[in-house]
């Protein structure tokens, strides 16, 4: 095994042993066409028998390696775990359920190895729902308008990066890392690699809606804080709008005696004040929330155990 691998491939896995075995086949012959490598398996806190599969993966292949979570600390941490451990010149991100085919490696490497130091994926078309792929639009659509940085539309975690931008990224402090934006942020040369994207090869999602949604939050929260002045903006219109409204009832009841009442104006009005308040609370609490775990300074995974390193 090459102690200087020209690439390391980063794997989080959740719940996989459908598709685990499938994988590490796929990722072997694959591998043929990487020169040195290293493929980092990271098992986040599985409740199958990913981690059996798992074990038994490094003494199949010298070059695999998988790290086992004490439990789950969700994706991204699963991912920085792996970029953390990883040696290669250049690290490949890819998720474990095969709709990032690693086939494909090899000519983003060729990409790579042409001086860009991010290629990132881009979807071109998703075998998948009509209403996941509306949902998917839109939220790429305005996470790239909220975003500090432009943010690639339906680009995901897959991507190959230089060993520069992976010691970069290693480097920030903070614990909320979403690396599809932080990748953009880092500044360095970047070119996009369009490919289909296969459906799941087998087993459930393991992003139902709900999840999805408190993802993608996190995500525009992290590399963002237009929400909050998006609070600011619509408290400022409100007001004003009252102010305005307010002088025209005056004006109508003084000069041909209009005079508007009624329980129904008059309830409607306070709900839609109150839900627009509990929003803008809400939008200030997640920030509240994501400063609250910085400060608490706790660390963004514990290991259970290791093999092949």
């Amino acid at each position: 095994m090459a102690q200087n691998p020209q690439i390391s491939v980063v794997i989080p896995l959740y719940n996989e042993e459908e598709t685990l075995p499938t994988l590490l086949e796929r990722l072997s012959a694959a591998a043929k066409d990487w020169g040195e490598y290293e493929v980092i398996l990271v098992n986040d806190g599985s409740k199958d028998r990913t981690w059996e599969i798992l074990k038994e993966a490094p003494k199949q292949n010298p070059n695999f390696k998988v790290v086992n979570f004490s439990r789950n600390f969700g994706h991204q941490a699963a991912m920085s775990a792996g970029l953390e451990r990883s040696r290669g010149a250049a690290v490949v991100m890819m998720d474990g359920d095969l709709q990032d085919p690693p086939e494909l490696i090899k000519d983003m490497m060729a990409i790579w190895q042409d001086g860009t130091k991010i290629v990132y994926a881009v979807r071109q078309n998703r075998k998948e729902g009509w209403f996941k792929k509306f949902c998917y639009s839109m939220y790429y659509k305005l996470l790239r308008y909220m975003a500090e940085v432009e943010v690639p539309l339906d680009s995901g975690d897959f991507c190959l990066m230089d060993r520069q931008v992976v010691d970069a990224l290693n480097a920030l402090p903070e614990r909320n890392k979403f690396f599809r934006g932080l990748r953009m942020w880092s500044g360095y040369s970047k070119k996009p690699f369009h490919y289909d994207r296969d459906a799941r090869f087998a087993g459930e999602t393991k992003y139902p809606f709900m999840r999805l949604v408190k993802f993608g939050l996190a995500g525009m929260v992290a590399m963002s804080n237009k929400p909050l002045k998006v609070a600011t903006y619509l408290g400022v219109a409100i007001a004003l709008t009252s102010f305005l409204a307010g002088i025209v009832l005056i004006i109508l009841r003084l000069t041909v005696g209009i005079d508007l009442s009624g329980w129904t104006s008059l309830i409607l009005s306070i709900y839609f004040m109150g839900g627009l308040q509990l929003l803008v609370l809400g939008v200030v609490g997640e920030y509240l929330g994501i400063l609250y775990n910085e400060a608490k300074g706790r660390p963004l995974y514990l290991v259970n155990e290791e093999i092949g390193f």
